[in-house]
C-alpha cells in the first residue's frame, strides 16, 4: 500500500505481483468504493490468473486526497481521460485488462473506448451508460440515509474524507445537469473484448446498461445476468463473478 503523486494529487494504490508478460489487471472501484473496500477480491482475481494488478482510490476516496470542490458532470470521462492515463504512466503500465464496478466500469468504458491500443479487455460490472430513474430514486434514499443515519461513520472506516466520498458522488447523479449524461458515443468505440456482469436485482440500474453496450460495442461482447444479485456482484455472487472474469480473461494471460 503506497500513496503516490499524480500531477500534485496523492493517490492510494496497492500493487498485487504476478507474471511480467501478461497484461496488468486494474481495478477501479464503484461511487463509494475504495482500495479497502475490494476486500480481498482483486488478489484472487490476479492469483488465478497469474497476472500483476494495480488497485487505486480515486480522489476524495479511500486514503487518497480530497476533493478540491464539487464534482462537474464530467467527472467520470475527467477521469479516464487525465487521471487513470496519469497514474499508468506513473508505473510503467503499457497493456492492461480493467476491471471497473458501477461508476469505475463506466470509467473504464471510456478509457477503452479512446485507447484502444492500450487495453486488452474490459470486464464491466453493473456499468451505468445512462442515467436512469432507478438510479437517481435510489441515490436520493441512500443520501437521505446518510444524512440522517450512521452511514457515515461505517464509511469513514474507509475514507479520510467521508463526505467528499459520499456526497461527491450522491450530489453529482442528483443534480439536474447530469440527467443527459450517456456513453453512446464511446459505446460505438469499444473494440476490444468485453465482458459484461449484471445482477438482476441491481437497485441502481437495470438490464438495458448492459442492453445498450451490448447493442452499440463494434468488440465482441460476453454477457452474464446474475440471478438473486444486487449492485455489487463481486459481493453477492463472487464464485460465479470469480470464474467468469478468469474464463474470460485467461486467454489473454496464458499461465494462467
Amino acid at each position: 500500500m503506497a500513496r503516490v503523486d499524480i500531477g500534485g494529487v496523492q493517490l492510494e494504490t496497492r500493487l498485487i505481483p504476478g507474471d511480467p508478460m501478461t497484461p496488468w489487471l486494474v481495478f477501479l472501484h464503484e461511487g463509494l468504493g475504495s482500495v479497502s473496500l475490494w476486500r480481498d477480491f482483486p488478489d484472487r482475481v490476479a492469483r488465478r490468473l497469474g497476472a500483476r494488478a494495480l488497485v487505486y482510490s480515486r480522489r476524495g476516496y479511500g486514503r487518497s486526497d480530497a476533493l478540491a470542490g464539487p464534482r462537474a458532470p464530467d467527472f467520470m470521462h475527467r477521469e479516464a481521460r487525465d487521471m487513470l492515463p496519469a497514474l499508468l504512466a506513473h508505473f510503467q503500465i503499457e497493456r492492461s485488462i480493467l476491471i471497473g464496478h458501477s461508476d469505475g466500469a463506466s470509467i473504464a468504458l471510456i478509457h477503452a473506448a479512446e485507447r484502444a491500443h492500450a487495453v486488452a479487455a474490459v470486464v464491466l460490472m453493473a456499468p451505468h451508460v445512462f442515467v436512469e430513474p432507478i438510479s437517481i430514486q435510489s441515490i436520493a434514499r441512500v443520501r437521505a440515509a446518510y444524512l440522517r443515519g450512521d452511514l457515515k461513520e461505517r464509511l469513514a472506516r474507509h475514507h479520510d474524507h467521508a463526505d467528499d466520498a459520499f456526497l461527491g458522488w450522491a450530489d453529482i447523479w442528483l443534480d439536474a445537469r447530469f440527467r443527459d449524461w450517456s456513453l453512446a458515443s464511446e459505446i460505438g468505440h469499444l473494440t476490444c473484448p468485453t465482458l459484461l456482469i449484471q445482477g438482476e436485482n441491481d437497485e441502481y440500474g437495470t438490464l438495458a446498461q448492459i442492453d445498450a453496450i451490448a447493442a452499440g460495442a463494434p468488440g465482441p461482447v460476453t454477457r452474464l445476468v446474475l440471478p438473486a444479485c444486487g449492485h455489487v456482484p463481486q459481493r453477492d455472487c463472487p464464485t460465479a463473478v470469480l470464474e467468469a472474469i478468469v474464463t474470460f480473461a485467461s486467454p489473454l494471460c496464458p499461465k494462467s
